[in-house]
Parts: structure tokens; sequence; C-alpha cells
């Protein structure tokens, strides 16, 4: 295209600097000489910038810190949280920088629920394809988090990463597919959201024990005051998933 466009331009330049009697009244050829090829450049500017945008420069603030934790692929993520006397400012999520730390992950729902001091829900977690990466967060009330990680192989199988999450904190944690979670409520209330990249399917679904002794979770209550469903009850020891 600019080729064609020079050869144009050149070709009507040496035209009219022949035949057009204004070349000696302005100066002669060099002044259409000048002339054709300033025109020329203007529209060669516009041929090369067509098409294009303008470059948005990226701001360079972090909103977050990102912790790993001890075992592979589990994070805790700290937002920071800007008040005065009116409340407080966060981003409780930030997609770039997550994904400069963590990795790409495709997040598809958001969940949340409500629970009361000392309710238990988990362990959870879905088999195979099923499978469920989740970034958790509380945002009213306190509850400690818990991961197991259940992947064959995993140099940390069995292990458990316990974080307490609060709306006082602000902390998230990370966790990837082939893990079990779950958490306990330690406050009067507790509202809990989180997101995963993955959809519920019942038929997939599986729970370890709460209070598997080869995990040994530490709950921080007595066993009495433990609240959990009978799907939680149910739930099947490490060796036997």
């Amino acid at each position: 295209m600019l080729l064609i466009s020079l050869t144009f331009f050149i070709t009507q330049m040496l035209f009219i600097v022949k035949n057009n009697p204004l070349a000696a009244k302005v100066g002669g050829a060099p002044f259409l000489v000048s002339h054709f090829f300033a025109k020329f450049a203007t529209v060669l500017v516009k041929l090369t910038h067509r098409g294009t945008k303008p470059t948005i420069k990226q701001p360079t603030f972090n909103a977050m810190n990102f912790i790993k934790q001890n075992i592979e692929g589990v994070w805790v993520i700290e937002p920071k949280r800007f008040g005065d006397k009116r409340g407080y400012f966060m981003e409780s999520f930030k997609l770039d920088e997550f994904r400069a730390h963590v990795g790409d992950v495709n997040f598809v729902q958001d969940n949340e629920s409500f629970s009361t001091y000392g309710v238990l829900r988990g362990l959870h977690f879905q088999r195979g394809e099923w499978a469920q990466a989740k970034l958790v967060r509380v945002s009213r009330g306190c509850v400690l988090d818990v991961a197991v990680d259940l992947r064959p192989g995993s140099a940390t199988f069995g292990q458990h990463v316990a974080v307490e999450l609060s709306d006082e904190n602000c902390r998230q944690l990370f966790i990837p597919r082939g893990f079990a979670h779950g958490f306990v409520v330690l406050s009067d209330v507790a509202q809990f959201q989180y997101k995963v990249d993955n959809v519920y399917a019942p038929q997939a679904e599986a729970t370890l024990r709460y209070d598997d002794h080869t995990v040994g979770i530490d709950w921080r209550l007595p066993a009495d005051q433990l609240l959990l469903s009978d799907k939680d009850l149910k739930g099947l020891p490490l060796n036997e998933l």
C-alpha cells in the first residue's frame, strides 16, 4: 500500500512540475517538490497509524500482598485496606495481580454462606474433572479456614493449611484443585464468600472427615460446640477416599 502511494505521488509531482505554469511563479520546481513531499508525508503518517490504538500506561500500584504457603499452590492474599473516619476502601480482587502470582484461574461462579458460632462445614471436594479451585474470604465475622492436600503423588499429601480469615484482617485463601476444604465459625456469626473455577457437581462431591486423626486438624473449639450437617458427619477417613 505504501509503495503504491509513493509511486502515485511521485508521478503526480513530476507531471505538475513539468506542465504547471505555477512552478515559475512560486519558486519553480524546488517549491513544488517540497510541497508534494510534505503532502506525501502527511498521508504516510495517516496510513501508518490507521487502525492502531493509543498506548495506555498501566498503573504500577499493587493492591495486595501474596504470601506463599508451605503447601505448593496455596496462597494467603492480603488486600491493602485504606480507612478513615468514614470507613474503608479496598480492592478485594485484581485479575492482573492474581495471575502474576498465582496463575491463570478462570473463576466461573461466586458463592456465599451464612453461619453461626460453632458451625463446621467440610471437608468438601469434588473428584476428577469436577475438581474446584477456590478463592475464599470472610466479609463478616471470623472463621478458621482449612485446606487439605489430596493430590495423588503430592509430597504434602494429607497435610493441611489452617488460616484465620476475618472481616478485620481481610485475608483471603487461595486453594487449588485437588484439595478438601472446610471452615469453622469462631465468631457469633460469619458471612463467607468464595469464588470457584468449576460448577457444583453433586455426582462428584465427596467429604473428608473433619476429625480424621491422620490429618490432625485443630479446630480451636471443643468438640461439643461443633455443629455439622448429617452429610459432613458421614465423611470418609483419609485412607478410604
